[in-house]
C-alpha cells in the first residue's frame, strides 16, 4: 500500500464515530437522543379534554342551529297563518263601501217607493243579505255598538261630541257608519257621535 493510501484510510478511520463508545455514552445516559419534538407530545388526558371541548362545541352549535330552525319553522307556520287570515284585508276594506252604498238606499226608500218598486227594493235587501253571508264566511263580521254603550276607542271612532239629556260623557248617543272587525283584527271603526254631558256632580 502507497504512501497515499496509508493516509486516506487514516484519515477516514479517524474521521468515523467510534460506535463501541457512542452505545456506552447511551447505556450510562450521557446522550439523550428524545427529540423535542417526542418531548411535547400530549398525554391522553391532554388528548381527552381537548376532544371533550372540541364536542361541547360542536354540541352547542348544533344545538343552535336546532334551535334556529325550529324558530324558521314557527316563523313560516306563524306567516302562513297570517296570510289566510289577514290576507284579504285590502279587497275586504274596498268592499265595505258596497255595503255602505246598499244600506244607504234601503235607509233612504221610503214606504211609498217600497210600495212602487216593492220588487227592487226585496232584490236589494237581498243582496245585502247574502255580502252579510259572505263576510261571515270569511270571518268578517260587524261592529255595530247600541245608543247608550259606552264608547270604545278599540272598535268606535268618534266624529262629534254633544250634551244630549240624560246622557253621561263617553255614552254613544248615534252611530253614523258601521265598524268591522276581519277576525279579530279591526278593519274598519265604527263611526258614533258621543255624548259629553258631565256627570252629575261634576
Amino acid at each position: 500500500m502507497s504512501d497515499a493510501e496509508k493516509k486516506d484510510v487514516s484519515v477516514a478511520e479517524e474521521g468515523a464515530p467510534d460506535m463501541d463508545a457512542v452505545e456506552a455514552a447511551l447505556d450510562e445516559g450521557l446522550i439523550d437522543i428524545t427529540s423535542d419534538d417526542a418531548m411535547e407530545e400530549p398525554s391522553v388526558d391532554e388528548e381527552m379534554l381537548a376532544l371533550q371541548i372540541e364536542r361541547d362545541e360542536l354540541r352547542d352549535r348544533l344545538m343552535r342551529a336546532l334551535a334556529e330552525g325550529e324558530n324558521v319553522r314557527k316563523r313560516g307556520e306563524r306567516d302562513r297563518r297570517e296570510a289566510e287570515q289577514y290576507g284579504g284585508s285590502k279587497l275586504s276594506r274596498d268592499i265595505l263601501p258596497v255595503f255602505d252604498n246598499l244600506r244607504r238606499a234601503l235607509d233612504a226608500a221610503t214606504e211609498e217607493q217600497k210600495s212602487v218598486a216593492g220588487p227592487v227594493i226585496e232584490g236589494v235587501e237581498l243582496t245585502l243579505k247574502e255580502l252579510l253571508n259572505v263576510f261571515s264566511k270569511h270571518g268578517i263580521t260587524p261592529v255595530v255598538p247600541d245608543i247608550g254603550d259606552v264608547f270604545d276607542p278599540q272598535h268606535h271612532q268618534a266624529m262629534f261630541e254633544a250634551p244630549v239629556p240624560e246622557t253621561v260623557a263617553g255614552q254613544i248617543i248615534q252611530v253614523m257608519e258601521e265598524g268591522f272587525l276581519l277576525h279579530d283584527r279591526l278593519l274598519r271603526p265604527a263611526k258614533v257621535g258621543v255624548s259629553s254631558t258631565p256627570k252629575s256632580g261634576e
